[in-house]
């Protein structure tokens, strides 16, 4: 997509070398988010060029993301931009539009690139299960996140139910979820959410020292380590051992490429 065509629904791409920055940038409405946004972040991830290496995914301003945009939700919105719309479709009809609406989340779990949300503010609803589809969250001091959904009289069904529970377990995540309460930056790093908290005056440092640290391995050891961690409890550990040896042959032969020429 051009830069044009992503400012038309509120995103934006900047890269530095083997670094992307997505930024949700509609700040005047907190960042909220809609079915253009996301199928648009579906296209991004499948136009990713192929040396991109990390994925920063931020909210332009104070906010990360204040969720769904509530004019997505009035009878009077039609189009690409409704929600309210699937419910003239079909059950399978609507399902399939969910779909495709999840693909601009599913992308950010790619083994090809680590994904990084850098979250300041409010992260609700969509907002937190875009944070959720990361792979690291390094927040501000000033995080609050919130599965706003069931306050709606909805459920989180764009891909933060799973990392959700991963992260803090079933029990914990029943309860944020039912409960729609707020999860401070604090808690969220005690109880696995986020990787860490730093001042807001340190977030774009702290996020940067990231990035550069996960691309200073050899290309090829960050992907091959993370599609090893993916699935790896899933997994018994004859699978997993067989996984590891496999990929480490692959890195042996590439390292000993690297050193021949």
């Amino acid at each position: 997509m051009t830069p044009e065509e992503l400012a038309a629904v509120g995103l934006r791409v900047d890269l530095d070398g083997p670094v992307a920055t997505v930024t949700l940038d509609r700040p005047d409405v907190r960042n909220a988010q809609t079915p253009a946004m996301w199928l648009a972040l579906g296209e991004v991830g499948r136009t990713l060029p192929d040396d991109v290496r990390v994925v920063v995914v931020t909210g332009e301003g104070e906010t990360f993301s204040a969720g769904l945009d509530r004019a997505m939700l009035d009878p009077a919105t039609s189009g690409e931009q409704s929600v309210i719309g699937l419910l003239s479709l079909s059950d399978e009809e609507a399902s399939a539009r969910i779909e495709e609406f999840q693909r601009g989340f599913t992308w950010l779990r790619d083994p090809r690139f680590v994904s990084i949300a850098k979250v300041r503010g409010y992260a609700i609803g969509a907002g937190f299960q875009l944070a959720l589809s990361c792979d690291l969250r390094v927040v501000a001091d000033d995080a609050k996140f919130s599965m706003k959904e069931s306050a709606l009289g909805l459920v989180p069904d764009l891909t933060g139910t799973k990392p959700l529970v991963e992260h803090v377990g079933y029990a914990r995540a029943l309860e944020i979820c039912a409960t729609a309460r707020i999860v401070a930056a604090d808690e969220a790093v005690r109880i696995g959410l986020a990787t860490a908290a730093v001042s807001a005056a340190e977030l774009d440092a702290a996020v940067a020292e990231l990035a550069a640290a996960l691309v200073a391995p050899m290309p090829g050891v960050v992907p091959e380590t993370k599609a090893l961690l993916q699935g790896a409890a899933d997994r018994d550990l004859d699978e997993q051992r067989r996984l590891e040896r496999e990929a480490q042959v692959r890195r042996f032969r590439a390292v000993a490429a690297a050193l021949a020429g």
